[in-house]
């Protein structure tokens, strides 16, 4: 019987298909890609503009290509299934050249693609196996090529202007530049005045019928307030409404005895077509105002939907189709079957006579299906306890979407009047309007509820309120006037789907490209989130500067039209119009030219000092601005980093003269003269000019006859420094105050993420990471993030007075001052009661090795040396009378022994070949105490220490943008 060998690139992916192939086939997982450019070389031929990449099997991913290897060559056929997009023809092609070593082998390596992951659909794709598409494959090779070619010679720029560590995206950059740009507009906002007038009114001689009319403008024109202008420098306005309190006031007292009629009154019937099935972007926007989701819960959840979930006697089936698109376009069959389901659940009213079709944008891939489930007839409430709670609020907005967009449309009835009020006092007419609706028919309203943009402020009351009879009413009167004071607000800072939305609109970017690039700017730290679940994005000091610098220095690679048009360009690739050379040469040649430029050009933040005009607050110097490791911040421009001089004894009875002109050349007056006798400082005097220095320098010689006294000059420095406030985002605005979301989900599956502890610190992994079959997703946390803010203690400094807190350092947590650097003080963890039992003077204090182990040592180190590998405590042995015991930790329970108790075998074997030295003093005493006193703590688990982690595998969103 024949084999055949089936690679997907996930495991759960895996697992389902497996059920559906039969015995004959073997399904094996690559878990992503398995291969990409070098990690420590740009990997890209550019002597000769080729543009050839050096791929090579990504680091970790050797055992899994040994045994994909191992298994191709057992199997007569080979079928490559990864997903069906760029990304997944990419690692297809990656896996053939793997595994097609010879002519033989490559004969038997086939193409599969299905757009959704049911029996019927992957069945029907092995009958129509093809060879890879070598278009696709170039796309996805050019968009990593000219990733590589940004991210590798724009990066160093950056570490050697601003800071080490920084790096630079060409889409992401785009992003942070959209964040910037909108924080900045915000920042220069000016709001404008304008006033709104509403009447309350009713018919004549019928008070219980009172309502409320617009006022919109005077004899026929418009009344509209200026209000700038838009991106493209056309004017803009505010309608219906007036400029200042004086108008209003004027208008006010024109309409207390006018008279008022109705002028006319229209009914008409208006449609509200249901919405196409959902793309990427439109899922993710969904999601986030409907859920609550951000991007990578969404995606998360979406990936595991498609991936197939057990649903009972169906077994193990995908839910909803591929997950990553730009197109509306939807199957004859699935239409057929959300047809079926509504003519059969509804009723035939709710059914249009032939399927709704949506046409997608123009520069739309159309490669899949639009985002909807594998079955209609699979309602949400039939499977809902088979799936989470995310999962099924997920899939319920999907399939709710879905049979919504081939349903019919909702049918309003909309009344408009036009009503009229003459003023005897100016002799003017002011005409206001009312419009109101009543659903007829509720249509695809029935399933879906619509939360789309807001529409024009007509319509929308058109759709929201509800008028009383109007017929043979002709005139009216006045109960009240209604006047409102507004101020246009500056436009909101861009949320997740917000965000997507403005790349999707200027083409930045593509369905399978939004969340890594979302992920990545966080990641880096260009911008943070704060408000919740719906956050808005803010940037940081450090994404402002590095935007700035980016935007300076490559106007063209940055400019978003040109990103946007990179991305036609690269669809143009995957169709076969454009050859990746010619764009990549057309791209490197503008990119070298403004490369070259920016090394010259390029500013240096990390070595500014900006003056201020500001004082020093302790000593009257000018204050400059200054880059450090965390920003901007205002420094004393009198700090120095110059070293102390020391003045040696000899050479200065010798040659005086000498000595003062090295100092002088070395520092610069104010300087100060120190001396010191065993780390105490016994003299110190501030001078002013080479004479005070030698009588300074004399009178330390001369003032006293210490022992190993030393003396140095040091350059009279201020350390004062304060936080530039200014460059900081603000977080005073409401959306930022809302509670924060600080619950992190997997990019993988969507589940929320947990905190834990491995071989090289914290890191957050995905709760099924031992599961089978496994999730390994997991994300290392930088520095900062693992580093918590001080905690009070509620403890005073005993060495200044100021709180004492608790830190995070790079050995663990520990206590120190509040006011360091001005205080150093560290508070240590002592043993009680006990004094060194070497040198009887100092304390015994717990210490952290540089490999992480625990000691015990005294706190007079380097003059006392003791140390020891258990913890001492304060109790004299019963047996021999040693001064102290030691707490030892052992399998079989926690132990107090004394430290001269008699060495084990393997260890008492080994000191006789040790080299015949004298014995260490006590070595010789043998004491045989030892006494259980507690039970040994459990073995560490993976919940509490953190899997068994092999090389994380990069993500294949991560690895697009």
């Amino acid at each position: 019987m024949s084999k055949s060998l089936v690679i997907v690139e996930s495991p759960a992916k895996a697992k389902t298909i497996e059920k559906y192939l039969g015995k004959g086939f073997e399904v094996r997982a690559s878990i992503g890609h398995i291969m990409d450019l070098p990690k420590n070389d740009i990997g890209v031929e550019l002597k000769n503009r080729t543009f050839v990449p050096e791929l090579v099997v990504s680091p970790g991913k050797e055992k899994i290509v040994d045994q994909l290897k191992r298994a191709g060559l057992m199997a007569d056929e080979i079928f490559l299934a990864p997903d069906p997009d760029r990304e997944g023809e990419a690692i297809a092609a990656h896996l053939a050249l793997q595994l097609g070593t010879n002519a033989k082998e490559r004969k038997k390596i086939r193409r599969v693609t299905f757009n959704e992951i049911t029996k019927k659909a992957v069945q029907d794709a092995f009958q129509h196996a093809r060879d890879i598409d070598e278009n696709l494959v170039d796309a996805q090779q050019t968009r990593r090529v000219l990733d590589r070619l940004v991210g590798y010679q724009i990066s160093p720029l950056l570490w050697d202007k601003v800071r080490r560590g920084l790096s630079a995206g060409r889409v992401q950059t785009v992003a942070v530049r959209l964040i910037v740009e909108r924080e900045r507009e915000i920042a220069g906002f000016k709001p404008v005045e304008y006033w709104t007038l509403e009447a309350l009114l009713h018919p004549e001689r019928q008070s219980d019928k009172s309502f409320k009319a617009k006022f919109v403008g005077i004899d026929g024109e418009p009344a509209r307030v200026p209000n700038g202008t838009d991106k493209d420098g056309k004017d803009q306005f505010i309608g219906g409404a007036l400029p200042d309190k004086k108008s209003m006031d004027a208008a006010q007292a024109a309409l207390e005895n006018a008279a008022w009629t109705l002028a006319s009154v229209q009914y008409r019937e208006q449609q509200r077509r249901p919405l196409a099935p959902f793309i990427t972007s439109q899922l993710q926007r969904d999601a986030a105002s409907k859920l609550g989701f951000n991007v990578r819960r969404t995606m998360g959840v979406a990936q595991r939907l498609y991936e197939g979930m057990d649903v009972g006697d169906e077994g193990t089936t995908g839910l909803i189709t591929y997950m990553r698109t730009d197109s509306p376009r939807v199957s004859p069959e699935a239409k057929e079957g959300a047809r079926a389901w509504i003519s059969k659940q509804l009723g035939k009213q709710y059914l249009p006579d032939s399927p709704n079709v949506y046409k997608g944008k123009k520069d739309a891939q159309d490669a899949h299906e639009a985002i909807r489930p594998t079955d209609a007839s699979r309602t949400p409430e039939s499977i809902a306890r088979y799936l989470s709670d995310e999962q099924l609020k997920l899939y319920t907005l999907i399939w709710k979407r879905f049979i919504a967009s081939q349903m019919v449309p909702a049918v309003y009835d909309i009344t408009t009047a036009k009503i009229e009020a003459k003023s005897a006092v100016d002799r003017k007419t002011y005409d206001f309007r009312l419009s109101g609706s009543v659903l007829r028919f509720d249509g695809f309203l029935k399933v879906y509820e619509v939360t789309e943009d807001k529409k024009a402020d007509d319509e929308e009351d058109s759709l929201g309120n509800k008028l009383p009879n109007l017929d043979g009413v002709k005139n009216l009167e006045l109960e009240q006037l209604l006047p409102e004071e507004h101020y246009t607000e500056p436009p909101p800072r861009y949320n997740e789907a917000s965000l997507v939305k403005e790349l999707e609109e200027r083409g930045i970017g593509r369905p399978s490209t939004y969340a890594s690039i979302i992920n990545t700017i966080q990641d880096r730290e260009y911008v943070v989130k704060h408000g919740g679940s719906r956050g808005r994005f803010y940037p940081t000091e450090i994404g402002m500067v590095v935007c700035d610098l980016l935007v300076e220095s490559f106007p063209y690679i940055f400019d978003t039209k040109y990103t946007a048009k990179l991305e036609e360009e690269l669809d143009d690739i995957e169709e076969g119009k454009e050859k990746w050379t010619d764009l990549l040469n057309g791209f490197y040649d503008h990119f070298e030219d403004e490369l070259k430029d920016a090394d010259k050009t390029m500013r240096n933040i990390k070595r500014m000092e900006q003056e201020t005009g500001d004082k020093c607050e302790k000593c009257g110097s000018p204050l400059v601005l200054k880059w450090g490791k965390f920003g901007s911040f205002y420094a004393c421009s009198n700090f120095t980093k110059k070293k102390p001089v020391t003045v040696a004894m000899g050479p200065w009875k010798k040659d005086p003269k000498a000595v003062t002109q090295k100092i002088t050349k070395a520092l610069h007056f104010p300087m100060t003269v120190h001396a010191v006798v065993d780390d105490t400082k016994v003299y110190s005097k501030e001078v002013a000019n080479a004479k005070e220095l030698v009588a300074a320098i004399v009178e330390a010689v001369n003032g006293s006859a210490e022992k190993g006294k030393k003396i140095f000059v040091e350059q009279v420095s201020c350390d004062f420094t304060k936080e530039n406030i200014a460059a900081k985002p603000d977080m005073n605005t409401p959306e930022a105050q809302e509670a924060g979301d600080t619950e992190e989900y997997c990019e993988n599956c969507g589940r929320v993420m947990v905190l834990r502890r491995g071989q090289f610190g914290p890191f957050m992994s995905c709760p099924g990471y031992n599961e089978d079959p496994p999730c390994k997703t997991i994300r290392k946390l930088s520095q900062k993030q693992q580093q918590k803010p001080p905690e009070p203690t509620g403890e005073a400094c005993p060495a200044c007075g100021k709180a004492l807190v608790l830190r995070q350092g790079a050995y663990g947590e520990f206590v120190s001052c509040s006011g360091y650097p001005g205080c150093k003080y560290v508070k240590q963890n002592l043993v009680e009661g006990m004094k060194c039992p070497k040198c009887g003077q100092g304390d015994i204090a717990e210490r952290k090795a540089r490999r992480g182990n625990i000691f015990w040592g005294c706190t007079n180190y380097p003059k006392c040396d003791f140390t020891s590998n258990y913890k001492p405590v304060a109790q004299k042995c019963p047996e021999c009378g040693n001064p102290y015991l030691v707490e030892k930790t052992l399998k079989s329970g926690i132990f107090l022994e004394c430290p001269n108790k008699k060495k084990g075998a393997e260890e008492e074997a080994s000191s006789k070949k040790r080299s015949k030295k004298a014995p260490e003093s006590g070595s010789a005493i043998v004491c045989h105490y030892s006494k259980r006193i507690g039970d040994a703590p459990p073995p560490p688990t993976a919940e509490t220490h953190g899997p068994v982690i092999e090389k994380p595998e990069s993500n294949k969103e991560l690895q697009t943008a």
